[in-house]
């Protein structure tokens, strides 16, 4: 089908069948991680540190094994670099992120009493955490309305041709003009499942793709 001959991009019916598409699939690694009760903005924003880099297959058992040591800042802040390095075995930048997560422990219990605020301003300001760790954090477990932009959202809406934008960063500022605030952290929880296992960076699986009569499949010149 020619992109001439595509329905206009319907991001309600899009996201709707992508919601059954993905239900077979393991859910994205801080959404499961939520599911499981890592229910606090300082477990959230940790765990997305963890996932920088690493696939959601390390990133759960990791954070696992994590957290089973200390689920607190203060907690955390007793911990050596050196334990927590070896709890995050396997995940990349292991020893970097637990210096990492140290400080920022450190810096939760010593600056702000133990407690980390809910604004975007505050986890951006420790080292290391970008736009899509607060964003996530802040959307899961506080449930404020922000997008979290990772690859699969950055190729997913490109694809489609619902935006143009040539970064993850300013992917995000497009999807904020446009995309409707109800699916701002839905969006990410929908789309890294369907972004590894149906619309690939490698041939995608155009012919069974639910939204295919919809997408210009921007960029693909070979798919299944």
């Amino acid at each position: 089908m020619s992109t001439s001959d595509k329905a206009p991009f319907d991001i309600d019916k899009a996201l709707e069948q992508i919601e059954k598409a993905v239900a077979p699939y393991p859910k994205a690694a801080l959404f499961d991680l939520y599911e499981q009760g890592f229910t606090s903005l300082f477990e959230q924003l940790i765990a997305c540190i963890i996932s920088i880099r690493t696939f959601d297959e390390v990133t759960i058992p990791t954070a696992e094994k994590l957290f089973s040591l200390a689920r607190t800042p203060e907690a955390m802040q007793q911990l050596s670099p050196e334990q927590i390095g070896a709890a995050l075995h396997g995940a990349t930048f292991a020893e970097a992120k637990s210096y990492q997560i140290k400080a920022i422990a450190t810096e939760i219990v010593e600056r702000h009493g133990g407690e980390l605020k809910a604004d975007f301003e505050t986890l951006t300001a420790f080292k290391g955490v970008g736009p899509k760790c607060a964003n996530l954090a802040l959307g899961i477990a506080a449930g404020q309305a922000h997008i979290g932009v990772d690859i699969h959202v950055h190729r997913v809406t490109n694809r489609w041709g619902y935006i143009e934008a040539p970064t993850p960063e300013k992917t995000m500022k497009a999807l904020e003009k446009k995309l409707p605030e109800k699916y701002w952290i839905t969006i990410n929880r929908l789309l890294v499942p369907f972004g590894k296992h149906i619309c690939t960076g490698r041939l995608p699986h155009c012919s069974t793709c639910p939204v295919e009569k919809m997408c210009r499949q921007v960029g693909v010149t070979r798919h299944r």
